[in-house]
């Protein structure tokens, strides 16, 4: 039945009504007991959408079309800071990586340490993507590679004609240039069009055949060197709720808060569980001991205090790249009622 506009079903368990909204999420291992029905969030049925996030993104932030989904932390910042975001933040972090693998160069064009991109062409995808912000983050703080000493050239990496989802107005002195029509980042790289490329994704170049590597030989190394100086593991996405959903229903943001940590807590059971190795990947229990070294027995962790300094750092860079006219606070991204859990 419907009430109110918002679709309810009856639980056959509870005989209780529950709302029943949409969830667009990408296919990651510590949401799928939520998606596959393992974790329930209390008072709502979960219709599960699983999806590339370039389609979430898009499709949220021209239309709001889903009821709670995964966002860009950067357009999520660039709509907050305008004041117009359709969605409301909750300090769940479906996305993050360390972007040291996300610097691609020919590597025939004596482009031996990050210094050497001084004066190259270098491609994106879109300017303001999150991945791209912590990138030229690094690149500025460690090497004093600013975002003017490079000419930028946008279009799609593996399809051409891709735009930026959210308009942006770059500071004087970024040069910043439309790839050729019908062209592609990847295309480009291969022909030695562009020296460089910063993305998300792998380009299907990669690989000594054209002359493509990365820019970080040993990124992991350089990752690791990064986090134990800054204690900072990368923040590429946070889940937002519509913000009428939650003017609706103040309790939503909490209740997609628990049901999001409890899920992780099932799939890092899953995982601890070495009878059988639970992914397609050698090695991985060296690796989850290696990490927990590293950063912590929970070292992907949700929740608003754990991660302000890494929100914190994030919205500065954001800030001094010239996507929001202001630097936001941290408190500005969440629902207030994220901030703070009950304890027994």
């Amino acid at each position: 039945m419907t009430v109110g506009g918002q679709d309810i079903i009856t639980n056959n368990e509870e005989n209780m009504p529950h709302l029943q909204l949409s969830l667009a999420i990408g296919d990651y291992d510590r949401a799928r007991p939520l998606l596959d029905g393992d974790v329930r969030m209390d008072g709502v049925e979960i219709v599960p959408l699983k999806l590339d996030p370039e389609e979430i993104f898009f499709r949220a932030f021209r239309h709001a079309e889903f009821d709670i989904c995964e966002l860009s932390l950067s357009s999520f910042s660039v709509k907050t800071a305008a004041g117009d975001c359709p969605y409301v933040g909750v300090p769940v972090f479906p996305s993050r990586m360390f972007r040291h693998t996300s610097v691609y160069i020919r590597t025939d064009r004596g482009i031996e340490s990050p210094a050497d991109l001084t004066g190259r062409r270098v491609g994106l995808a879109e300017y303001q993507l999150t991945a791209n912000v912590w990138a030229r983050g690094f690149l500025q703080d460690d090497f004093g590679v600013s975002a003017e000493d490079v000419t930028w050239v946008r279009g799609g990496i593996e399809a051409p004609g891709r735009i930026e989802k959210i308009a942006v107005k770059l500071p004087e002195g970024v040069k910043l240039e439309d790839a050729p029509e019908g062209e592609t980042l990847s295309g480009m790289l291969a022909r030695g069009e562009i020296d460089a490329l910063i993305g998300p994704r792998m380009p299907s170049c990669f690989g000594p055949e054209h002359n493509v590597g990365w820019l970080f030989p040993d990124p992991r190394a350089a990752a690791i060197d990064y986090f134990q100086r800054t204690r900072i593991f990368p923040i590429m996405h946070i889940l937002g709720i519509r913000r009428e959903l939650v003017t609706a229903h103040p309790w939503l943001p909490a209740t997609a808060l628990k049901a999001f940590v409890q899920a992780k807590a099932v799939n890092a059971a899953h995982l601890a569980d070495t009878a059988t190795t639970k992914v397609t990947l050698p090695f991985l229990e060296e690796q989850i001991l290696e990490a927990q070294r590293l950063m912590g027995d929970d070292y992907w962790s949700y929740g608003f205090h754990e991660n302000r300094h890494v929100i914190e750092e994030f919205l500065r860079l954001h800030h001094e790249q010239g996507l929001s006219p202001r630097r936001l606070k941290p408190e500005e991204l969440f629902h207030p009622t994220t901030f703070e859990t009950a304890v027994i």
